[in-house]
């Protein structure tokens, strides 16, 4: 897979069919997330695995897929049921069934995951990517992980370009780049809250 083309004097958000600054959040119905708005901004956010190395993250960037392909999949048998994630996640659960409910947990991981590393690394300057996405990947995924599939992920986390070269395929305008990554990784950050809320309660449970 080839990496995003960023626009001249654009930045990767750009790139994104949808970014989650612009996902639906119904404060009104308790923090209720829009699925197709989320699932499209979940997907767009896997190219930034293109540009951190398409082969190494391969792994990485299948696993989510993987997991958005399993909630769309319950969207498409039940649209009516699943205008939001929250909706979805009961309504599966309520016909004993669970395939896009723990889609979304693993998804949620694999999210904050990839929140925590960038956000990490955009806030302290002098530290290299490799290192930001193997502290993330220790609070995030590891502990869930199989002795089996803690090396594969491993072994992505050392293959991360060297942080200068990664924010150069972002955009020519670094400081474009950092402020529009700033705000797109606080709306990630704010979804990804609310969701593992909701996994964590009595309704996402099976």
């Amino acid at each position: 897979m080839s990496a995003p083309v960023i626009p001249p004097d654009g930045t990767i958000v750009q790139t994104f069919k949808r970014s989650f600054v612009d996902v639906p959040i119904d404060a009104d119905k308790d923090n209720a997330i829009a699925t197709t708005e989320f699932l499209d901004a979940a997907e767009s956010l896997t190219t930034i695995f293109d540009v951190l190395g398409g082969v190494a993250f391969s792994p990485v960037k299948s696993d989510l897929n993987g997991n958005i392909k399993k909630l769309r999949d319950r969207q498409l048998a039940a649209p009516a049921d699943s205008t939001t994630i929250q909706d979805l996640v009961r309504n599966e659960l309520a016909t004993k069934k669970h395939t896009a409910t723990e889609g979304l947990l693993w998804l949620v991981r694999g999210l904050e995951f990839t929140c925590i590393g960038l956000s990490s690394n955009i806030a302290k300057e002098s530290e290299e990517l490799a290192d930001s996405f193997r502290a993330a990947y220790g609070s995030t995924l590891k502990p869930h992980h199989s002795f089996m599939v803690k090396p594969i992920f491993s072994a992505a986390m050392s293959a991360t370009p060297y942080r200068q070269t990664f924010y150069a395929k972002l955009g020519n305008d670094q400081e474009k780049v950092k402020v529009e990554m700033r705000a797109y990784l606080m709306a990630l950050e704010k979804v990804v809250g609310i969701l593992k809320g909701f996994l964590d309660s009595k309704d996402a449970k099976w």
